[in-house]
């Protein structure tokens, strides 16, 4: 579908209402800390109005804006957060089943709960290759992710494609934004031009097509559509970073670089790009009796390749020092991910680069690594 509609901001509220109406539970952005965060939104007021995020290595701060620029009023000014929407399809504590004890044995059972019925409110496009990605991971045939793949058939997604990109983002050059293209039922391009403040709505499915009916709306213009791609383009002709298209490549062939070692030194092993990646998916599990011996559980939750214990084996682990975790996790990411997937898995957040507590960046790894190799001889192929 490629329907084109215009809204005004506040029929965001029949559409949070309709979504309402339909059983989905909605969530979007909030402020929470000085962040943007994902929760549960029920009115127009509970989004982040007016907010500009100022991201770059190690640094987040959120600002209103002033009052003379065009972005005053902004539902979605922001880039995007600390969390990714895998929170609620890939949560970070999960129970697996429980176990009762009956006379001498045990009967287990699955913990099944009502699967939510969501309704995600401000996807971004590297957020919607993010989710397409997990979609490989964990709903991939006889191997599938029952719980996964559960809630992801229960997800309307309403995405919005970015007219600003933040001081970190890098998705033009991951291919994967910053303008929304498939994977949507609905997709909002914010237009802010002084007192002219208006959404184009792309309808990408026939749920998207029943909640634009009830909304107070116009058809499209080509002037709404010339200005939508000209904000967009203007955000990918402006982003924070970029990252070598041959990344995976140069991470491949160098396995003993001394790159490694310098960065380790600067590695906290914190593991927080892990946890505000939209796409890893490293996880664990625990087992946990009651005290009198007649219960038992078993739980997932997240865990990550920068953990000592992660790969531990017989003997301890296989990765000891910070340096072989640190190029586990990046080559994985953009490289071997290939093999397994068919695809990088990274798409240009940059959540990782803001909140890496000591500053380092995934873009410039690559770059000092491709930099340091030397030239092809001349005449050579």
């Amino acid at each position: 579908m490629s329907t084109s509609i215009v809204i005004e901001p506040r029929a965001l509220q029949d559409l949070i209402d309709a979504l309402v109406r339909r059983g989905n539970r909605v969530i979007g952005p909030r402020l929470d800390q000085g962040t943007v965060v994902y929760g549960p939104v029920e009115r127009l007021s509970d989004l982040p109005i007016g907010c500009i995020d100022e991201q770059d290595a190690g640094h987040y701060r959120l600002r209103q804006s002033a009052t003379d620029n065009t972005e005053t009023h902004a539902l979605f000014g922001y880039a995007v957060g600390p969390h990714s929407w895998k929170r609620y399809l890939f949560p970070p504590h999960q129970i697996l089943w429980h176990a009762h004890k009956e006379g001498m044995g045990f009967r287990v059972e699955t913990a099944k709960k009502p699967v939510p019925e969501y309704a995600f409110l401000g996807v971004r496009a590297c957020e919607l290759a993010a989710i397409a990605i997990q979609d490989r991971v964990f709903d991939n045939g006889e191997y599938a992710d029952s719980e996964y793949r559960a809630r992801r058939r229960n997800v309307l997604l309403i995405a919005v494609s970015c007219s600003r990109a933040g001081g970190t983002c890098f998705c033009a050059s991951t291919g994967s934004g910053p303008q929304v293209k498939t994977g949507y039922d609905l997709c909002l391009t914010e237009l802010v031009n002084g007192g002219n403040h208006r959404f184009v709505v792309d309808i990408g499915s026939d749920a998207g097509a029943e909640l634009a009916a009830v909304l107070p709306h116009r058809p499209a213009r080509r002037e709404d559509l010339e200005e939508a791609q000209r904000r967009i383009n203007a955000a990918a002709a402006n982003m924070g970073r970029g990252l070598d298209p041959e990344a995976a490549n140069i991470l491949q062939s160098n396995p003993e670089h001394p790159r490694w070692q310098e960065v380790a030194q600067r590695c906290l092993s914190c593991a927080n790009c892990t946890l505000v990646c939209p796409t890893c998916f490293c996880s664990s599990v625990s087992d946990s009796t009651s005290l009198d011996g007649t219960r038992a559980e078993r739980r997932r939750h997240w865990d990550s390749c920068f953990n000592l214990d992660f790969s531990y084996i017989h003997g301890g682990p296989v990765r000891r020092e910070g340096a072989a975790r640190y190029r586990q996790w990046i080559t994985h990411k953009l490289s071997s991910w290939h093999q397994q997937f068919g695809t990088s898995g990274c798409t240009g957040c940059g959540r990782c680069i803001t909140w890496c507590p000591v500053g380092i960046d995934i873009t410039q790894e690559v770059a000092a690594i491709r930099d340091s190799e030397p030239p092809p001889p001349e005449g050579g192929d």
